[in-house]
């Protein structure tokens, strides 16, 4: 089974999310501003967390209408993140199109961001679930934090592994983790399955960021959906660039580009001198070794076709080329 197969298996649960963000659009119709922007971030994407939120409820019986309440949730909150990112890294693309904050602002983008987040909790609220609720909160914090840290990191080189991790954690693991805790939460599923759940969003999580960092440097901006080598063109030192920098500690275009020298010559530079080592190959093999943890912590769940898909996404978690 791979990833197309899996969304195929649950093309109607996920069908639920994207008639829920039609009716947030078309809701909108009075102010066609706020709509228009909301159909810029709200159609489209990969839906791997409601995916995740879908899989680990199904898994124990879960009913669906709460289920998709919390993938709006899950969803919504990952699209917020992004325009605030966006906006913070002053991007120009996501997902290949013009992102919020190119076409109205900075401000608007940061106000758009905040909107999303409200409905987002309005969506958890809707499961009269409260320990889902006091997940989706704390998670929120822990992506804030999370981004706090990184931007205060940005251009600074001398960071190490356990860093690097902790970034990943606060900005990835934490919403695969929301997304995987609350759908067995909200299914009722026994307690040493939510937590055995929990490691796998956190594992996942780590081995999806892994491989989008490689991707920065190996993809090409049409799949990618954004221009090549952005980490390290906003300051951000992921596993490759970290890995160049322990390869040649001296004479490393890394460095110029965090003192602002000749920044685009010395980003093509990097990939360039990243592609002539084994340094992406190492990488992989981080994310593999974050991939069978998470796979790790299935071996003990209910045996059956959510399970199976679990595992299929995993496989297209490290596999992925966009």
């Amino acid at each position: 089974m791979d990833f197309k197969e899996v969304l195929d298996f649950i093309k109607g649960d996920l069908d639920t999310v994207t008639d829920g963000f039609r009716e947030i659009v078309d809701s909108k119709k009075e102010f066609p501003e706020m709509q228009k922007m909301l159909s810029m971030v709200l159609l489209g994407g990969k839906m791997v967390r409601p995916t995740l939120v879908f899989l680990c409820g199904r898994l124990f019986n879960g009913d669906i209408e709460l289920l998709k309440k919390m993938a709006l949730s899950a969803e919504t909150m990952h699209i917020a993140t992004l325009v605030h990112d966006d906006a913070i890294d002053s991007a120009d693309l996501r997902r290949g199109h013009p992102t919020i904050n190119s076409v109205y602002g900075v401000d608007l983008a940061i106000l758009l961001g905040d909107y999303l987040f409200s409905r987002a909790g309005h969506f958890v609220a809707d499961t009269d679930n409260m320990r889902a609720m006091k997940l989706f909160t704390k998670t929120l914090g822990i992506i804030s934090r999370g981004e706090i840290k990184q931007a205060v990191s940005s251009f600074v080189l001398n960071q190490n592994y356990d860093q690097y991790i902790e970034r990943m954690a606060g900005k990835t693991s934490a919403l695969f983790q929301m997304s995987t805790q609350s759908g067995a939460i909200l299914a009722n599923a026994p307690e040493a399955a939510i937590q055995a759940l929990d490691r796998f969003g956190y594992n996942l999580g780590l081995a999806f960021q892994i491989v989008d960092d490689i991707l920065d440097y190996t993809g090409n901006s049409k799949d990618v959906g954004k221009p090549v080598g952005a980490d390290l063109r906003e300051g951000t030192l992921t596993l490759p660039a970290a890995k160049l920098m322990k390869m040649y500690p001296g004479d490393n275009p890394v460095i110029e580009v965090f003192n602002h020298r000749n920044v685009e010559e010395n980003i093509k530079k990097t990939i360039e001198m990243i592609k002539q080592t084994n340094i992406i190959e190492e990488c992989y093999e981080e994310a593999e070794k974050y991939y069978k943890l998470a796979c790790d912590d299935l071996a003990g769940l209910p045996d059956n076709q959510y399970r199976d898909c679990l595992y299929a996404l995993a496989g297209y978690v490290i596999e992925r080329h966009s």
